[in-house]
């Protein structure tokens, strides 16, 4: 059996939790984490400063050393393991969390994203661009593009011909891309993800 702790957080981070509730003026608040989305082969997170009246009723509590910290319950699992500490590259130091959950399961969906990692986004990122991929669903890769990709001219070009071409070819299983970006306004109200 394993005995690891659900979460860890270092004591840097408990730190930086305690004096952004009291500076917020929210002495009693604790920290609440939970999954926003999925990015590329990680998640993008949550983060609140949540009194005990505005957590929700399933939270999860975690005990550490320093304090307690909540978890929404249907990221529990996506969560365990993961440590939060903080990067020390930001102004400041940030919140950040080591999460030894972040990737595909699906091998369909890892394999696009190593397409992504290692022969398309280094590519869009000399011009400030990325693609994150959200799912793959049915043979189609569902991507997202960010940065310097929104909006510009010649996406259809970086799509079409760069894109659509290395993931085909790397992932013959993979029959078609749909850029779910609204390049006029960066939403897409017509992307859903399925429901897991």
């Amino acid at each position: 059996m394993d005995d690891a702790p659900l979460l860890q957080v270092s004591d840097e981070a408990h730190a930086k939790i305690a004096a952004a509730a009291k500076s917020a003026g929210r002495p009693d608040a604790h920290l609440r984490v939970a999954i926003a989305s999925r990015r590329g082969a990680g998640f993008a997170y949550e983060l609140t400063l949540a009194l005990p009246d505005e957590l929700e009723p399933d939270d999860i509590a975690v005990e550490t050393p320093g304090g307690t910290v909540y978890l929404a319950a249907a990221d529990v699992e996506l969560l365990r393991g993961a440590i939060i500490g903080l990067n020390q590259n930001a102004p400041g130091g940030a919140i950040a969390i080591d999460n030894p959950n972040s990737g595909w399961t699906d091998p369909l969906a890892q394999r696009v994203q190593e397409v992504l990692d290692t022969q398309v986004n280094p590519g869009i990122a000399s011009h400030g661009g990325y693609i994150d991929l959200l799912e793959v669903r049915e043979g189609t890769a569902y991507i997202s593009m960010g940065g310097g990709c929104v909006g510009c001219a010649q996406v259809d070009v970086t799509l079409r011909q760069g894109v659509e071409v290395s993931i085909k070819r790397s992932v013959p299983e993979i029959v078609a891309i749909v850029d779910t970006t609204d390049h006029a306004s960066g939403t897409n109200p017509y992307y859903q993800s399925a429901k897991k």
